[in-house]
C-alpha cells in the first residue's frame, strides 16, 4: 500500500430535500483512503453506505464538505466534468452486471472506450487485455446467455478495468452469486489489489468484507469505526 492518498473526504454531508424539509443522510464524513488499498464500506440499511458510494463514484456531489480524487476537487465539479473524471478515474461493477446482451464479452467489455473515442485496434487489444486479467480471455467471443454468473461478473469487472481506472469500486459484487462462485470473484479483486488496483467494496456481508484490509463501518450517517487487520 501506497501513503499517497488517492480519495481525501473532509466533512462530507449529503442531505435529500422533500419539498423544503433537508433530509441529512451523510452528517459528516472525514476519510482518507490512499493508493492500493483494499476497502470495504459496511452499515446496516440507511447508514448512508450507498450514498457515499455514489459520492466516492462521482455519480452524485455532496452537498457540504470536500473530496479530493487523485489531487482534483470534485466536490463542486459541474456534471460534465465530473463524468470525465468518472469516466477514466474510476472502474464500476455492479451486483446487476448489466451486460448488453447481444454482444460478445469481448465487445461487452470494449464499450468504455467506444464511448471514449478509442481506435477499433486498441479496443480489441485492450479488451483482450482486461479479459485477460479476469482469467476468461478464451472465452471473449461468447455472450452472456453462454456463460456462467460468475464468468458474467468476470467480464463486467473486466470492463470496469479497461479504462485503467485509478479506483475500482464494487456494489455488492456478489449480491447476485452462489458462496462458491462469490469466492472465485473475491479472489480476482484480491488479485487486482496485488497487482496494484486500489478496490472500494460495499456489502453487507461479512464474509465478503473479510476479504478487505481494511473496513470502515458506517450508522446513521456517520462512520462508527475503522479497522485496518
Amino acid at each position: 500500500m501506497s501513503s499517497q492518498s488517492i480519495i481525501q473526504l473532509d466533512q462530507i454531508q449529503k442531505s435529500y430535500f422533500m419539498g423544503t424539509q433537508a433530509i441529512p443522510v451523510l452528517k459528516g464524513i472525514t476519510l482518507s483512503i490512499y493508493k492500493n488499498e483494499y476497502v470495504a464500506l459496511m452499515g446496516p440499511s440507511g447508514s448512508g453506505k450507498s450514498t457515499l458510494m455514489n459520492i466516492l463514484g462521482c455519480l452524485d456531489s455532496p452537498t457540504g464538505g470536500n473530496y479530493i480524487l487523485n489531487n482534483k476537487d470534485v466536490s463542486k465539479m459541474p456534471d460534465d466534468d465530473l463524468a470525465e473524471v468518472r469516466n477514466s478515474e474510476i472502474g464500476f461493477v455492479f451486483q446487476q452486471f448489466n451486460l448488453l446482451p447481444r454482444l460478445s464479452a469481448a465487445e461487452n467489455v470494449a464499450l468504455p472506450l467506444v464511448y471514449a473515442g478509442v481506435s477499433k485496434k486498441e479496443r480489441i487489444e485492450r479488451s483482450m487485455n482486461a479479459l485477460e486479467k479476469v482469467g476468461l480471455a478464451e472465452r471473449s467471443h461468447h455472450r452472456s446467455n453462454e456463460l456462467s454468473g460468475g464468468q458474467i461478473q468476470r467480464v463486467a469487472i473486466a470492463r470496469a478495468l479497461v479504462n485503467n481506472p485509478a479506483i475500482l469500486l464494487a456494489d455488492e459484487p456478489t449480491g447476485n452469486l452462489d458462496s462458491k462462485t462469490s469466492v472465485e470473484v473475491m479472489e480476482i479483486f484480491g488479485k487486482l489489489q496485488a497487482a496494484g488496483n486500489t478496490v472500494i467494496l460495499v456489502t453487507h456481508e461479512e464474509d465478503i468484507a473479510a476479504y478487505a484490509h481494511r473496513v470502515v463501518r458506517l450508522r446513521d450517517g456517520l462512520v462508527e469505526t475503522d479497522t485496518i487487520k
